[in-house]
């Protein structure tokens, strides 16, 4: 194989595949990417088995011979990073790889491309289409609040769900949950639902990486045992994760009896202030709500205690709920609108927080001694 290519475009292309890449694995020949070299383009492979990558360079790239190579993802990667030329020459022998930019150069050690595992083709029969910015938007409201701990395997991913052109993506640590919602093309619309599939938070993750511009229009598809996304040049594969997502339908709350509205932005930054003076032993925020008026309280027995005031649009009784902080404010970091509202029953029932039209999340409250 010998090519040409554009040393930034190869860096991007490269940066992308070692997000997947492990450094470390059990099988060796995972620390690699597969380069392949075809008609006027350079294909950049990289996997761990769950999450994988296809990166197709097209401009900038002159390829003189054609051909397959593997080389360590990182080293190379370092290599291309650090050349200081415009250009690098990619030139392979039975077992090196040659390395060339400007007058610089670079020799690696090969490992054998019939040993790296095969990585799928997107298959766009079956596929849905929707805005690049859509899609990243639904994981950015939802990931977050998938679990990271050791726990319910099913909870460390987003659950998509397709049905009617609305595309559903559900995230939860048991703590906190997070529904958000978009339509997308209708002119792909399915007259039957797709099967739920929970995504690794990683692949999700990664899908959004490969995405340049928010107005592309991106496919998705979805198999038994994976889920793929396309984009204009790059194709996504993750497994998906086994297991049953909770019932999240039934966490959320039907009705209300406590209603209030807030300035989102201003509402963060008094819990913000508030649980500076919280500790991991006692991270709560409580809120106290008397006619339109909200007191955020918050203390611990080694650093003392804090309040802030806001004024509030309110519908019901005075009320008192607590929550942890860290978990409210991820929430309004997300919000699509200026104002956030809370709807809830009682200071042991999960408060709902409507953060947009289509954008729903919940939070456990915490019991704090009065």
């Amino acid at each position: 194989m010998k090519v040409l290519c554009d040393r930034e475009k190869l860096r991007e292309g490269l940066s992308l595949a070692n997000n997947v890449i492990p450094s470390k694995n059990a099988k060796p020949i995972l620390t690699n990417v597969c380069l392949v070299a075809t008609g006027d383009a350079l294909e950049l492979v990289g996997t761990d088995l769950d999450v994988s990558l296809r990166y197709s360079i097209s401009d900038g790239v002159k390829v003189i011979e054609p051909g397959t190579v593997v080389v360590p993802a990182r080293v190379f990667h370092d290599f291309v990073r650090d050349f200081a030329g415009e250009s690098v020459e990619i030139d392979t022998s039975e077992s090196n790889c040659q390395l060339r930019c400007g007058d610089d150069s670079a020799e690696l050690v090969t490992s054998d491309a019939e040993e790296y595992p095969v990585v799928p083709r997107f298959d766009s029969a079956e596929a849905y289409s929707l805005q690049a910015g859509t899609f990243t938007a639904l994981v950015n409201k939802t990931a977050f609040a998938a679990a990271r701990e050791q726990g319910r395997y099913a909870m460390h991913g987003v659950l998509a769900e397709v049905g009617d052109g609305i595309l559903k993506m559900v995230a939860t640590d048991g703590r906190r949950l997070a529904l958000a919602h978009a339509p997308m093309n209708t002119d792909v619309r399915r007259a039957n639902p797709g099967k739920p599939a929970i995504v690794p938070t990683k692949g999700m993750q990664l899908f959004c990486r490969v995405m340049s511009d928010p107005l592309d229009q991106v496919k998705l598809s979805f198999s038994d045992s994976q889920i793929g996304l396309k984009t204009h040049n790059a194709e996504v594969f993750a497994r998906l994760l086994d297991g049953e997502f909770p019932r999240y339908t039934a966490v959320i709350p039907a009705e209300s009896r406590n209603y209030c509205e807030a300035d989102a932005s201003l509402l963060e930054r008094k819990i913000r202030l508030v649980a500076n003076v919280t500790g991991e032993e006692a991270r709560a925020v409580r809120f106290s709500i008397r006619g339109g008026h909200l007191e955020l309280f918050g203390q611990s027995a080694g650093r003392g205690e804090a309040r802030a005031h806001m004024e509030i649009d309110y519908k019901g009784q005075d009320a008192e709920i607590a929550f942890n902080p860290d978990y409210v404010v991820d929430g309004l970091k997300n919000c699509e609108t200026g104002r956030v509202k809370l709807e809830f029953n009682e200071k042991t029932a999960p408060g709902k927080f409507l953060l947009g039209e289509n954008y729903v999340y919940i939070v456990m409250p915490i019991t704090i001694d009065s």
